[in-house]
């Protein structure tokens, strides 16, 4: 063995893991190491890099760091870094730079794979370090998470090529073989990089060929006009979703309202494991209720992967929600084959967590009927009942129950047209009772999700527009957002509930997250917010400065974590083959949890507090 070979053998022999392997296997491992130098401050590992070595710290001193930038750990001699991505052959996910002039020794990826796979003292180890930093990780998962850091322009893989709105659909054609692409941007006739329009692949056959149309047509009378876009700044997650909600394949990127390339399905797939665009996609390939139905386990696998991957609350309840809404557009397009066109417009909502995107795998249906004003009930009441029947059934079908409080568009009361609406929520908002603040925590979040969804628009901007002007709605609502509280006692310790079926348990749902939305949709509506997503009306709060410094933070830190909590617990459910709810035990679950969890509904607690102040329940206006 040369000298140098022997200088690495006695540095494993003095450093763990190492030093507990056997005397013939440190001899090999010193045989094949490699050796490099790196001065200070330069880069180690990259994110998105790939990397086949475990890095071994000879001498110096290595920082890794998180995605965010913030300091994670720092190594000195002997200290090991790269096993996460060697372990699960995945791309980098922390960087790591050389503080001072430093010696790496690499071991090969083979040899470090039988090591871990003879040895068991060796692999625990490994393991045990491996964890302890994706356990860190939990708690920073928007930054741990590819979807949720990595920017659509990093999809961008070449130049999007435009075509001008005049030319034949033939040159286009040869174009895009030419070019080997499933799709052309088109340009504007007079200026050659705006873009007015997209043709793809699928145009050609659905609006060309099957319907027999010369190849000399233009253009732009076959082009899908101004497409759904994307900003390049935003990340892969939001593109996931704009895909999904839009049922899109192409997505064209831009950067200051110029295209700088175009996006697919297949580019999303390599960074979106979770498999819920194959569930979409499912979705509206269905023919049936019972084939829509059948898709519950792919739901529900979607669901938990997210869960396990590292997902935030977020993200989950968004691609939750885009998948509840896939399902009532495929029903609502199923009703109208068997039903027939609409007589009138309409619009179909989605009403509280979906319409927030904030939903999970255990939910209910809330849902309503926007109707044209020139709805007549003689003529058109009975196509419209049978339409919200056929909807509400399918989705009770689809693991969606029942609303318990009647609150679905089979509710005659929930079944109007728009200026009714208009006048449900003028009322509600100048003349508040019980009965109508109640219904105000559930129809102020809404969604239309099929027909004429600028009427939801309406209402949502009718809603933020009086009741941003009315300090005594506000001070009504705030009683109805206080009358849940966290569990806590007196001393901070948790209160469980006494009897029933979920005896010594928290229902995280009605003690955690629905008290906190409420709050935070008594605060948007006091700025004027027409967001509908908590974490964005949060975003909508805080930059109108309305809470003391490090309130809203503090909200949407205590709102993430007892949402993961609530959908660990779910996940946790569905994998032990349970039916999934919302009630925890505080003896099951860690210690680090339980520390957190009553920082979190302290919180609830003190925010509680402090919109009473904010907005005096039993002040007279």
């Amino acid at each position: 063995m040369e000298v140098e070979q022997l200088e690495i053998l006695t540095f494993l022999k003095d450093h763990v893991p190492f030093r507990w392997l056997p005397e013939e296997e440190l001899s090999k491992v010193a045989t094949e190491i490699d050796v490099s130098y790196f001065r200070a401050g330069a880069t180690i590992l990259e994110v998105g890099q790939t990397n086949s070595d475990i890095h071994i710290v000879r001498s110096g001193a290595v920082e890794i760091y998180l995605r965010n930038g913030e300091l994670f750990n720092r190594l000195g001699e002997g200290g090991m870094f790269g096993q996460q991505s060697v372990l699960t052959k995945s791309p980098v996910r922390f960087p790591a730079k050389a503080l001072d002039d430093t010696l790496i020794y690499f071991i090969p990826y083979a040899l470090f794979i039988e090591l871990f796979d003879r040895y068991e003292r060796f692999s625990d180890f490994v393991e045990l370090e491996n964890n302890k930093r994706l356990s860190h990780t939990v708690t920073r998962r928007q930054d741990a998470n590819e979807l949720m850091t990595s920017p659509v322009n990093k999809l961008i893989t070449r130049e999007p090529v435009l075509i001008s709105e005049s030319a034949t659909v033939k040159e286009a054609a040869c174009l895009m073989s030419e070019e080997d692409i499933s799709c052309l941007l088109v340009a504007d006739a007079q200026d050659s990089v705006s873009m007015i329009g997209i043709m793809t692949d699928r145009d050609l056959r659905t609006r060309v060929i099957a319907q027999g149309l010369d190849y000399t047509t233009l253009v732009r009378h076959i082009m899908t006009p101004a497409p759904i876009t994307i900003d390049s700044s935003h990340f892969v997650f939001e593109a996931m979703l704009t895909m999904l909600t839009h049922n899109v394949h192409h997505l064209p990127v831009l950067h200051l309202g110029k295209p700088v390339g175009v996006i697919g399905i297949s580019d999303i797939i390599r960074y979106e494991s979770h498999n819920s665009l194959f569930v979409v996609s499912s979705i509206f390939d269905a023919q049936s209720v019972e084939e829509i139905s059948a898709l519950i386990p792919d739901i529900h696998a979607s669901f938990t992967r997210m869960v396990n991957e590292d997902a935030n609350s977020h993200m989950i309840g968004s691609a939750m929600s885009v998948i509840g809404r896939s399902i009532k557009q495929r029903l609502l397009a199923l009703a109208q084959e068997q039903l027939g066109e609409p007589p009138i417009p309409y619009c179909f909502l989605a009403l509280g967590s979906m319409a927030r995107d904030e939903q999970l795998v255990l939910t209910d249906q809330d849902n309503a009927l926007i109707l044209d004003d020139s709805y007549n009930a003689e003529l058109h009441g009975e196509y419209f009942l049978k339409l919200a029947r056929f909807v509400c059934d399918g989705l009770a079908e689809c693991g969606y129950s029942y609303c318990t409080g009647n609150i679905m568009a089979t509710n005659t009361r929930w079944r109007q047209p728009l200026s009714v609406w208009k006048g449900y929520f003028t009322e509600w908002i100048e003349q508040p009772t019980p009965e109508s603040l109640l219904n105000s925590s559930i129809f102020f979040d809404l969604d239309g999700v099929w027909g004429q969804t600028e009427w939801a628009d309406e209402l949502t901007a009718l809603i933020a527009k009086k009741a941003q002007a009315s300090p005594h709605f506000l001070a009504c609502l705030t009683r109805n957002a206080i009358n849940r509280k966290p569990p806590l006692g007196f001393f901070k310790d948790f209160v469980v509930e006494k009897d029933g079926e979920h005896r010594n348990t928290i229902n995280l749902k009605r003690r955690g997250t629905a008290p906190l939305s409420d709050l935070i949709r008594v605060y948007a509506l006091a700025v004027g917010s027409t967001a509908q997503n908590s974490f964005e009306r949060l975003d909508d709060i805080i930059a109108a400065n309305i809470l003391p410094p490090g309130r809203g933070p503090d909200l949407r830190d205590a709102l993430e974590f007892i949402s993961m909590v609530r959908i660990r617990h779910q996940a946790l459910d569905l994998e032990a083959d349970r039916v999934p709810d919302n009630n925890i035990e505080p003896e099951q679950i860690s210690p680090f949890e339980r520390r957190n969890l009553k920082d979190a509904f302290q919180i609830v607690a003190n925010a509680q507090k402090f919109i009473v102040i904010k907005y005096p329940p039993n002040r007279r206006f």
